[in-house]
């Protein structure tokens, strides 16, 4: 089982939305039992809160449900249990790896270095901008998690 974490700062805008977009990947390849995905934020600030109503918006509009997710943030034996833990952006990736043990940074990724072609080195966060900025979000997503799932599909065989 590949195991794979989401991370933003609040884990209501980006983190929940990459997670719901790569469950519906994952299901679409049938390969939903072999790869677990979760989500969690650098922060606790939102912790137990559904995602922002935003972001569930969009994800409805594209086909996926985000309502069911709740905010966590990143523990200690996420490190350990997850086999790739994949930021949002700089300063997530940058807090990762301050927690992160030094044996185990090559677990840490940029959501964006999934998809170079993008030309963007983060996923911006739309919390304080107006609709257009999750549809956004979501395209940079979707477009980085296809790049992820196959990194991982070509890694795994």
């Amino acid at each position: 089982m590949t195991k794979v974490l989401f991370v933003c700062l609040g884990n209501i805008c980006r983190s929940p939305t990459a997670e719901g977009v790569f469950r519906r990947l994952t299901e679409e390849r049938g390969l939903s039992g072999r790869i677990e995905v979760d989500s969690a934020g650098t922060s606790d600030w939102h912790e137990g809160h559904p995602p922002d109503p935003r972001s569930q918006e969009e994800a409805r509009r594209r086909g996926i449900e985000l309502s069911g997710l709740r905010s966590r943030p990143v523990r200690p034996d996420d490190f350990r249990r997850f086999d790739y833990i994949v930021a949002m952006d700089t300063a997530n990736l940058d807090e990762l790896r301050q927690r992160c043990p030094g044996p185990l940074q090559r677990r840490l990724y940029r959501c964006t270095s999934f998809a170079p072609e993008l030309g963007v080195l983060d996923v911006p966060d739309p919390y304080y901008g107006g609709e257009k900025g999750f549809a956004r979000v979501f395209d940079i997503i979707e477009q980085s998690a296809r790049g992820l799932l196959a990194h991982i599909e070509h890694e795994q065989g």
